[in-house]
């Protein structure tokens, strides 16, 4: 007789049963709260290196005889932005400051953001949320999708939880 699993081995396996359940990507959607801490989060992140820098020019500037921000300082912010807002969720769905706010972007049918999804969403979108002095930000109050002005133009959603690893 042929087994799928040789008997012997079938003790110390642990099967693990999943139930799928179908719902709407809406009806997880993160609160504000959540989006606004994720995003100071990233917003601290990313000023970090200029204001490194100036303290260090401040405390040590007639030593060493700098001043001000380098174009290098700035390099490392360009790098910072593009691994936080473009790599990182092109893998995971997650910023840096979303992951530690346990929010994930998600496209508004729920599978994983792409590419084209990421630049209209962190390039055209924030543009636009900058042009309408930060009124973008606040539809995600007064919609009942909590969806920002630059996830309807990058077409996702932010979603409590993690995307699951396969």
């Amino acid at each position: 007789m042929e087994y799928a699993v040789q008997p012997d081995t079938l003790s110390n396996t642990i099967l693990q049963m999943e139930e799928t359940v179908q719902i709407s990507v809406n009806q997880v959607s993160a609160p504000f709260y959540l989006r606004c801490a994720a995003f100071l989060i990233d917003y601290m992140l990313l000023l970090a290196p200029p204001v490194l820098v100036l303290i260090s020019t401040k405390i040590f500037g007639e030593i060493l005889g700098s001043s001000g921000i380098s174009s290098f300082t700035w390099y490392i912010v360009v790098i910072l932005w593009l691994i936080n807002f473009l790599a990182l969720p092109l893998f995971s769905g997650q910023t840096f400051g979303k992951m530690l706010a346990g929010i994930t972007m998600v496209k508004t049918d729920g599978t994983p953001v792409r590419l084209s999804n990421l630049l209209l969403r962190n390039g055209l979108g924030y543009l636009l949320t900058v042009l309408t002095f930060g009124l973008g930000f606040l539809l995600a109050v007064v919609n009942k999708s909590g969806r920002s002005l630059h996830d309807f133009v990058g077409g996702t959603i932010v979603v409590q939880g993690r995307r699951k690893r396969t």
